[in-house]
């Protein structure tokens, strides 16, 4: 008799264990591959915006500048050249409380539609992200220490300088620590030199932080709105056309035109009579001066200058006279015979 085996009924689903322990088996799996989704998006913001927001605070801070100037104007000269560091870094404390303190971009970021963002806290992935533009500001000691830095740094910087110029650090005649100390501030400016031509590298690069501070902070300029519709005004090329076009007309036709002729034309319109009075009729009516070598028009017998008439007559071939609007035929010096 042939051996049959058996095979085991089936008994339902397996049980609750062999799940649980499938699920942590594959736990770690789904947590690694979560963990590879978890990118940054990728954003691109404009180099040249960049600069352009830079080149426009700069800008508007001597806009301020002169303004504030204006005001002292009537003080004692130079008195406000001693303390020029100290306007400077009281117009750059104004624009930093008035912009970043309070979350607002700073003038030329806000034209170009520029905020900071904190790197170090800006979402990676989520439902959160949509743009890659979403972060928080800049924190509280982002916020100081980008003022003690911007501020407070190029004022310092700015005072050490003026201070070492006047004292002559540099002198070969001053002490061994004046010396020392005048090649300590020149090895640290050709330091910061070269730190901030490497930053500005890296920067043309990633177009990620434009100076070393923000580098430090972490504190990266994105676009405040994804969206943002471009403003186009053609009034400023509408009144270059315009110019264009009349400066042409004018060049091609001022050529064309008799100035004695307009003159004469004019004269009736003038307030000024005395062209036409008895009074001035010894002096030449093209000079307004006492002609030096007279010469009379003919046949009108009107007294010029020789070389304001030789000129006239050599320049229109029908010239006529200013005085009386009769065509020249020929010139005579006056008392010849």
């Amino acid at each position: 008799m042939p051996h049959v085996e058996s095979t085991p009924a089936f008994n339902g689903p397996p049980p609750q264990d062999a799940w649980h322990a499938e699920f942590q088996r594959l736990l770690p799996q789904w947590e690694s591959l979560r963990d590879l989704t978890k990118v940054i998006i990728p954003i691109s913001i404009s180099r040249v915006n960049q600069f352009d927001a830079a080149r426009l605070d700069v800008e508007m801070s001597a806009m301020l500048k002169e303004q504030l100037v204006k005001v002292f104007s009537l003080m004692k000269p130079g008195l406000l050249f001693q303390y020029e560091p100290e306007l400077d870094a009281f117009l750059e404390f104004l624009i930093w409380r008035f912009s970043i303190w309070v979350d607002k971009p700073t003038p030329g970021n806000a034209l170009m539609n520029l905020r900071y963002r904190d790197e170090r806290a800006a979402p990676i992935t989520g439902k959160e992200v949509r743009t890659g533009l979403e972060g928080p500001g800049l924190s509280v000691s982002q916020k100081i220490f980008y003022c003690i830095s911007f501020v407070g740094g190029q004022y310092a910087w700015s005072r050490l300088q003026s201070f070492s110029a006047f004292r002559r650090w540099g002198d070969s005649e001053q002490r061994p620590l004046a010396r020392r100390a005048w090649g300590l501030v020149q090895n640290a400016e050709g330091l910061y030199r070269a730190a901030s031509f490497f930053n500005l590298l890296l920067f043309l690069h990633g177009g990620r932080y434009k100076t070393i501070v923000e580098r430090i902070l972490k504190a990266r300029l994105i676009y405040g709105s994804p969206n943002m519709n471009r403003a186009v005004s053609f009034e400023y090329m509408n009144r270059q056309l315009v110019w264009n076009e009349f400066s042409e007309m004018l060049l091609l036709l001022l050529p064309l035109l008799n100035s004695s002729s307009v003159k004469k034309f004019l004269l009736p319109f003038s307030k000024d009579k005395s062209a036409g009075s008895s009074g001035d009729e010894a002096d030449c009516p093209i000079c307004r001066s006492s002609p030096s070598i007279p010469f009379i028009a003919l046949p009108c017998q009107h007294r010029y200058c020789y070389y304001c008439l030789r000129t006239r007559c050599s320049a229109t071939g029908s010239y006529r006279c200013t005085r009386c609007n009769e065509v020249v035929v020929a010139i005579q010096r006056q008392g010849s015979i």
